[in-house]
């Protein structure tokens, strides 16, 4: 409102000016623009080291012989582009077969152990649980000690999986890491819900399917990325297990032909194509296959990836 002065003046109210710092947190100084500037640049250089590297990878996959000739190996620039690698290694043959391979494992293995943990997870968050007690502190202790290569690959043996597909599974079905980080978020849950459903006659395999679950929408899917790309990039394994190469995953392939340097031939790449692209951009077409679809997956579930890590991780 306007106030009148004895001289019959008009003023109106001055608007208080806002402090500098307003809406800052209160252990935040006055922003610097030096050190704004060289967070900046710190954050560009290591956002370039991590872009250029997968730039160079798809752009040789896409370069021709002469391109990779004339650059010397990686090409940053495809000026003619084509497509020559990935039909190459998609007509058929180990590639394919190691993509098929790849993808049963993932998802198998990333249901399996899903629901594994869950049940797991479930029965440690249960007060009165029998035996819930030792379990838990076994699962700790797995989480110090791991048993070594040998004695696992002696496991294996006797289990008679060797060059089976399910030894890239069952031995590493259920990690204690994740059992933990579930259990936390189940013991978040209000006790009010389970004890109601209990009260209505519903047992724990009711309880954790239609109430537990569906409220833990958010851990389930940080959990299943965990697993899904622990399958997706394992090969150490099948290196120790899997002898038959038609049973190699994508990741056995990719280090076979790139690490090594094992030079492929047609029945190796496919029979599909008549001249063969150059061997650098099929190792490149390769390394791309077997990144990108984890690409894929991630941006779906990376609104659950903060909340479902950070409440099942942190009590308070």
């Amino acid at each position: 409102m306007t106030t009148v002065s004895p001289l019959g003046l008009t003023s109106k109210p001055r608007t208080p000016r806002r402090p500098p710092n307003a809406g800052r947190p209160a252990w935040m100084g006055k922003p610097n623009r030096v050190l704004m500037a060289l967070r900046g640049l710190i954050l560009g250089l290591g956002c370039a080291a991590v872009i250029l590297p997968f730039v160079a990878v798809v752009s040789t996959s896409l370069a021709t012989q002469q391109e990779v000739t004339a650059n010397g190996g990686f090409v940053f620039w495809v000026r003619e582009p084509t497509l020559a690698s990935y039909q190459a290694i998609l007509s058929g043959g180990v590639v394919t077969r190691a993509l098929a391979v790849s993808i049963l494992i993932t998802a198998v293995g990333s249901l399996l152990s899903l629901v594994c943990t869950a049940a797991l997870a479930y029965a440690l968050s249960r007060p009165g649980s029998l035996g819930s007690r030792p379990i838990l502190l076994a699962v700790l202790f797995t989480m110090l000690f791991s048993p070594g290569m040998i004695p696992m690959y002696l496991v294996v043996k006797q289990l008679g999986l060797l060059d089976n597909l399910l030894a890239l599974v069952l031995p590493v079905l259920i990690n204690a890491f994740n059992v933990i980080v579930m259990r936390e978020f189940f013991l978040d849950i209000p006790a009010e819900l389970t004890e109601s459903a209990r009260i209505d006659g519903a047992n724990d395999l009711t309880i954790l399917a239609r109430i537990v679950l569906p409220l833990s929408k958010a851990v389930i899917a940080v959990i299943g990325l965990f697993y899904a790309v622990g399958y997706w990039n394992a090969f150490f394994s099948a290196l120790l297990y899997i002898s038959s190469p038609e049973k190699w995953p994508l990741q056995l392939v990719l280090r076979t032909y790139v690490v090594n340097e094992t030079p492929m031939g047609v029945d190796d790449v496919g029979s599909g194509s008549d001249s063969l692209p150059p061997q650098l951009s099929i190792q490149m077409a390769i390394l791309v296959i077997s990144i990108v679809p984890i690409l894929l997956v991630y941006p779906f579930l990376q609104k659950h990836f903060t909340k479902g890590l950070m409440i099942g991780a942190v009590k308070g």
